[in-house]
C-alpha cells in the first residue's frame, strides 16, 4: 500500500512539474511572439562600429581615444548616415541629415568629447554622463565650472553618442577604462590643483567606481571630491533577468529580443531605444560598487574616500532614491559627504493628485533620522492650512539631530509636480530639454501633443517626464561652492 501511495505522488509530483514546464514554455513563447512584433530595427540598431572603443583598445592615452574617437565618428558617418539619405525639412531623425534634430548640423555636436582647457586652472574637472545619454547632459555645469577657473573635459562615454547598437556589447569595464584614461590626462594638464569627477546617472557609478579605484591602485590620480545627479548606486533587481532575453534572442537568432525598447530616434542627444545589455551593465556595476565598498569598509580604507555631493530627486523612477542612502551614503565615514534632496511639490491642489508611494517619500522618512552625513531637503513651505509653491531649505548637518530652515527665495512653477531622474542637470533655458524659451526649432523639454492614445510613436510617458530643472542655477552654484570655485554668473531662476 506504501509502495502505490508513494509511487501515485511521485506520478503527481512529476504530473505537476512537467504541467509547470508546460505553463513557463508557453508564457515563454507568448512573451517572444509579443517582443517579435514590435517596430522592425533599424540601421542604427544594427550598425556594427569597429572604431569604438574597449579597455582591449591598442590606446595608450587619453590622446589615443581623441582619435579614435575621430574616426568612430566618420564610420558612423559612412555606415548610418549616408544609409539613409538626406530629410525633409520637418523631419525629426536625429539619423538624416538636414533633420531638425541633427546633430551633426549643430555646432558643436555635443555627443563628442569636448575638452575646456585654462592656462592656469584653478581645478579639473571630469564630467561622466549618464546611460544611453552624450556629453551634452553635463555641458550647462562643465561650460560655467570651466568659466570659473577650471579645465574640464567632458567625457563621451564608450558606446553613446553613436547609434543604439553601441550598448549591445559595451562593458562597465570598457567605460571605467576611459575614465582611467581621461583623469589621468587631465591630472597631468592641471598639475597639483584639485581634481574632481562630476557624474550624472550612470556616470555617477563610474565616478564612485574610480573613487574606490584610486583607494587601492596608488598610480591612478587621487580624487578632491564627487559631484553626484541622479547617481546610479541602486536600480531594479529585474534588470539582473533582462540579460536572458539578450541571450535568448541571441541563441535563437531573434536580434529584436536584444532590445528592452525599440523607438523612434528623435532625440539628438540620447538613445530613444534601450538595449538589454545596458540594463545589465548597469546592474553590474552597482552590485560591485557594492563589493568594493564592504572590501574597502573591511581594510579600512573607505576613510580615504573623497568628500561627496550628491543631489537626488525624492521621486526616480530610474534609480532607487533609498539605496543612495542605504548603499553608499550609510557606508561612508564622517568626512564632509552632503546629500541634496528634491522633495515633490506639496502644493494645496497637488497633494490631493499625489500617489500613495509618493506621499511616504525618502525625504520624509529621514526627517527623524540621525546620519553621519549632512542632509538638504529642499521641500514646500507650509502656509496655514496647506504647502505652499514656496520653497525652504532644510538643512540637518551630520552627526545632528536639529534641522535649520531657511527660504530659498525660489517656488515651484505652476503644473509641476515634480522633477524626474532625467531633469537634474538641464536649466529651463536648455535650448533642448529646457523650458522653450531657448530659441531652438524643436524643444524636447516642453512637447506635449495630444490627441487619442497609441496614435503617436512618442510614449506619452516620455512626454509627461520633467526634463529641466527649475532649481538648476541653485544647484549648479552649490556645485561651484564644492569644487572651490567662484559661482555661476546666471541667476536662480524662480526667484521671488
Amino acid at each position: 500500500m506504501r509502495k502505490i501511495a508513494y509511487h501515485s505522488f511521485t506520478m503527481g509530483r512529476r504530473a505537476i512539474g512537467y504541467g509547470l514546464f508546460g505553463v513557463f514554455i508557453t508564457l515563454l513563447v507568448v512573451a517572444i511572439v509579443a517582443l517579435e512584433k514590435r517596430p522592425d530595427l533599424s540601421v542604427w540598431h544594427k550598425v556594427d562600429l569597429d572604431e569604438e572603443f574597449t579597455r582591449r583598445s591598442d590606446v595608450k592615452d587619453f590622446t589615443g581615444y581623441l582619435e579614435l574617437e575621430e574616426r568612430l565618428f566618420a564610420e558612423l558617418e559612412e555606415k548610418v548616415y549616408r544609409k539613409t539619405g538626406p530629410a525633409d525639412a520637418n523631419s525629426i531623425n536625429r539619423y538624416q541629415h538636414g533633420s531638425l534634430t541633427d546633430p551633426t548640423a549643430m555646432k558643436p555636436n555635443w555627443n563628442r568629447t569636448f575638452v575646456l582647457s585654462r592656462e592656469n586652472p584653478q581645478a579639473g574637472v571630469l564630467l561622466l554622463h549618464g546611460m544611453s545619454d552624450s556629453p551634452y547632459s553635463l555641458r550647462h555645469l562643465g561650460e560655467s565650472l570651466h568659466a570659473s577657473g577650471a579645465s574640464v573635459i567632458g567625457l563621451r562615454i564608450p558606446g553613446h553618442g553613436t547609434a543604439p547598437s553601441g550598448l549591445v556589447e559595451v562593458t562597465w569595464r570598457d567605460m571605467a577604462a576611459a575614465v582611467r584614461l581621461a583623469a589621468r590626462h587631465l591630472r597631468a594638464s592641471i598639475g597639483d590643483k584639485p581634481l574632481y569627477l562630476v557624474g550624472y546617472s550612470n556616470g555617477g557609478a563610474l565616478a564612485v567606481n574610480y573613487a574606490m579605484e584610486t583607494l587601492t591602485e596608488p598610480k591612478l590620480p587621487k580624487v578632491d571630491g564627487l559631484v553626484l545627479l541622479s547617481p546610479e548606486i541602486g536600480i531594479s533587481r529585474a534588470a539582473a533577468l533582462a540579460v536572458w532575453q539578450g541571450r535568448l534572442g541571441h541563441w535563437l537568432g531573434l536580434e529584436k529580443l536584444a532590445w528592452n525598447s525599440i523607438s523612434l530616434e528623435y532625440d539628438p542627444y540620447k538613445y530613444g531605444s534601450f538595449a538589454v545589455n545596458a540594463g545589465d551593465q548597469a546592474y553590474r556595476i552597482t552590485r560591485e560598487i557594492d563589493k568594493a565598498l564592504s572590501r574597502l569598509a573591511k581594510q579600512g580604507k573607505l576613510d580615504a574616500f573623497p568628500p561627496t555631493l550628491a543631489f537626488q530627486s525624492a521621486v526616480d523612477a530610474t534609480v532607487s532614491a533609498p539605496d543612495l542612502v542605504s548603499r553608499l551614503f550609510d557606508k561612508l565615514p564622517d568626512r564632509g559627504h552632503e546629500l541634496v534632496l528634491f522633495d515633490m511639490n506639496r502644493g494645496k491642489t497637488i497633494q490631493h493628485l499625489l500617489a500613495d508611494h509618493a506621499v511616504k517619500n525618502l525625504a520624509e522618512r529621514l526627517k527623524g533620522a540621525k546620519q553621519s552625513f549632512t542632509l538638504t531637503v529642499l521641500s514646500n513651505r507650509d502656509g496655514d492650512q496647506a504647502s505652499t509653491p514656496q520653497v525652504m531649505i532644510h538643512r540637518r548637518l551630520a552627526n545632528q539631530t536639529e534641522i535649520e530652515v531657511t527660504d530659498s527665495g525660489m517656488a515651484w512653477p505652476d503644473g509641476l509636480f515634480s522633477l524626474s531622474h532625467i531633469a537634474l542637470p538641464f536649466p529651463p533655458s536648455d535650448p533642448i530639454y529646457g523650458s522653450g524659451d531657448g530659441g531652438e526649432k524643436i524643444t524636447l523639454g516642453n512637447l506635449a501633443l495630444r490627441g487619442e492614445r497609441g496614435a503617436i510613436r512618442i510614449p506619452p510617458g516620455e512626454m509627461l517626464r520633467q526634463r529641466w530643472n527649475p532649481f538648476y542655477p541653485w544647484l549648479a552654484q552649490r556645485a561651484h561652492e564644492f569644487c572651490g570655485l567662484p559661482e555661476p554668473v546666471e541667476t536662480p531662476s524662480g526667484v521671488e
